[in-house]
């Protein structure tokens, strides 16, 4: 049997509502961007919490570059995180691909909501490929920020997916994959961050 991973854990311990969060391909869960985003909810009184899938767990071992787990594995983990945590007050989420995964089981699981970060639509150049034949049937509440010139989903080809009635999402302007923008928008990668952490504490307080 698979063992629970380790979590990271911010924001009160006794909190009505816990956001577990989950990180993307390439980063790990303590990167700058998922410590920016963990922090910044957890000040707004919601609990977070976030664990690693088994080939990051395995690099910060010391484990080499490996690659990301097949998607049985990684769902499997989603799975232990949520029944150790337990759905009835929790919100499941996280950056590109641990945002898509959490997708694909919220329905089953029973979740409160779930909250993405640069949902990876599609891969890069290959948006009439899309990953989004469940999203057209999500029942679960969903927030999904998203850079508007996002290489894996920016607002023009999002446009032209048949999405749930349960998704909204909040477009950061100018943002990448990061949610990040170019500096002659004006705008700043902490202020994306700043917008997105906010769209998320009200979607999440609404519940």
């Amino acid at each position: 049997m698979t063992a629970l991973p380790e979590l990271l854990i911010d924001g009160p311990r006794r909190a009505e509502l816990t956001l577990a969060l989950a990180h993307g391909a390439g980063a790990p869960m303590d990167s700058r961007f998922m410590t920016a985003i963990a922090r910044g909810i957890a000040a707004a009184g919601i609990r977070v919490v976030r664990f690693e899938f088994p080939y990051m767990a395995v690099r910060r071992a010391g484990g080499g570059k490996r690659p990301p787990d097949c998607q049985p594995v990684l769902l499997d983990c989603w799975r232990r995180v949520i029944g150790h945590l337990g759905p009835e007050r929790l919100a499941i989420g996280g950056k590109s691909m641990g945002g898509r995964m959490a997708s694909l089981i919220a329905d089953e699981t029973g979740v409160r909501a779930l909250v993405c970060l640069g949902y990876p639509f599609h891969a890069p150049g290959k948006a009439d490929r899309p990953r989004t034949a469940h999203l057209g049937e999500l029942k679960t509440p969903t927030l999904i920020c998203q850079g508007t010139r996002d290489a894996m989903g920016g607002r023009e080809s999002v446009a032209g997916y048949r999405l749930s009635p349960a998704i909204r999402i909040h477009w950061l302007e100018d943002g990448n994959h990061d949610l990040v923008p170019r500096k002659a928008s004006g705008r700043t990668g902490g202020e994306n961050w700043a917008e997105a952490i906010a769209a998320m504490t009200g979607f999440l307080r609404g519940l």
